[in-house]
């Protein structure tokens, strides 16, 4: 007998050595200063772009900014332009499962290999800009950089047709933003990282708008009326052009149905009416309506109407995993992504708008950053009981401290605190059930990381699609 491995052994150890690398490199880009703590700056990013030819110049952007509704929208907008035939990158954040879940090809998650193979190739060219930033007293490439490096050679290896891009934060110095956008899509600007980008709407939306770049077509969901005075002053500026909700595109109807909604939509070139799209809120009906019109701007310039069939095989596969999801029947879980002020008011709203409980009980976790109380405030109406409790993540706050405050807001009898998130799904399940009625519910959210680990803890470990 020969005493070489067999196909099937050759196969696994090449599996089992790709795992391995996978974890190291992965360590290597966390072990990075973390997207929590961006150091503002485009240069790091520009130079490293530069030594490697400047591959965000050989694709066409959709570039998304706002505070809500990013990611949504960005799948929206990537599934239907996939859809017409043409290949597309999409890069989002945070991830919910794998890193490698925020480059994405034509739909699917970068596979370990190409995440491996590409950080070899392009490793060399951010140790030259780690060098020259030690030289020069600066920090060296970060977490979400180096990740957008990866990104813009991934686009450009395989190659796309178009990149549908999410910035991480802000606009002006998101390190995204080394590329300039064919369309520019502005979702709804509220208060969040006032640490990074200011306390009121104008100073975060000012950071925002530094997407727009000249030539850009912009598409800009409802803002409030100093955001968007923000935002036509620099369309003026760089000499782009402006479509905005309501007054060049908008949502003209929409009804709750099951698995999700219909919808009609008057778009940039065209009417379109009756689209079933299966997620959930009015919130995300908006974002439909937004994501066409960037695909219309996209493809004809905001003048050629798309395909109906083209639009409605699109819609209607769209997914937007930890975004009012249901993860789990008898009783029904939910989770959601929401993890500051308006975006719990927005899920406030779906979930009246398209669920039944006859008792609803909240599983409530949220990072240490976060306006906690006005995020338990925004919920108290709809929730029957809340087990507050935390996540695996270094920023949550503890248990007991949001305890306190949610005591304050909900009156002790309504309160439970569970130090450990397995426990408190286990209990809030229960406290659904509880007479042994049916029609009960839970609702996980209060942060990205809440959304994931209890999507994990219910077997669900695959985000993208």
């Amino acid at each position: 007998m020969s005493g070489r491995p067999d196909a099937a052994q050759v196969e696994a150890a090449r599996r089992l050595e790709l795992h391995k690398r996978m974890r190291e490199v992965e360590e290597a880009i966390l072990a990075r200063t973390p997207e929590s703590s961006p150091e503002p700056s485009l240069d790091r990013v520009a130079r490293c772009m530069e030594l490697m030819g400047d591959p965000q110049r050989s694709f066409p952007l959709i570039h998304l900014t706002g505070t809500n509704g990013k990611t949504s929208t960005a799948r929206i907008i990537e599934r239907v332009l996939r859809e017409t035939g043409i290949s597309t990158g999409r890069f989002t954040s945070p991830h919910l499962h794998d890193i490698r879940e925020r480059i994405s090809l034509n739909g699917k998650a970068i596979d370990a290999q190409r995440f491996v193979d590409t950080y070899d190739e392009v490793l060399p060219f951010i140790e030259i800009v780690d060098a020259e930033s030690a030289a020069a007293g600066d920090v060296r490439m970060t977490y979400f950089e180096v990740l957008v490096v990866l990104a813009y050679a991934v686009f450009a290896d395989a190659p796309v047709d178009v990149a549908v891009v999410e910035v991480g934060l802000g606009g002006v110095w998101d390190a995204t933003n080394v590329a300039d956008a064919t369309v520019a899509v502005l979702t709804p600007i509220a208060i969040d990282h006032q640490r990074l980008l200011g306390s009121s709407l104008e100073d975060i939306a000012t950071e925002k708008r530094g997407i727009i770049k000249p030539g850009s077509i912009t598409v800009v969901s409802r803002q409030e009326p100093e955001v968007d005075e923000l935002i036509e002053e620099r369309v003026e500026e760089v000499g782009a052009s402006l479509n905005r909700e309501d007054r060049d595109y908008g949502l003209t109807a929409r009804e709750a149905a099951v698995g999700g909604q219909q919808l009609s939509v008057r778009g940039l070139a065209a009417s379109y009416d009756d689209l079933f799209l299966p997620l959930f809120g009015e919130h995300q009906a908006h974002n439909a309506a937004t994501a066409i019109a960037a695909v219309e701007a996209f493809l004809g310039g905001g003048e050629q109407p798309l395909s109906d069939e083209v639009l409605r095989a699109g819609l209607a596969e769209v997914t937007s995993p930890g975004r009012l999801e249901i993860v789990r029947r008898s009783p029904t879980v939910l989770v959601d992504a929401a993890h500051n002020p308006a975006g719990v008011a927005a899920l406030r709203e779906a979930l009246n708008d398209s669920f039944t409980f006859n008792r609803l009980v909240g599983v409530i976790a949220i990072l240490q950053d976060k306006d906690a109380e006005q995020m338990l405030e925004a919920l108290e109406p709809i929730l029957d009981h809340v087990v507050v409790t935390r996540t695996t993540s270094v920023r949550a706050t503890p248990p007991e401290e949001l305890g306190r405050l949610a005591r304050e807001i909900y009156g002790e009898d309504r309160v439970t605190v569970v130090r450990d998130l397995p426990d408190a799904l286990d209990q809030a399940a229960g406290l659904a059930d509880e007479g042994g009625g049916v029609g009960g519910g839970v609702l996980a959210t209060g942060s990205v990381v809440t959304a994931a680990e209890v999507r994990m803890l219910l077997g669900l470990g695959e985000a993208d699609a």
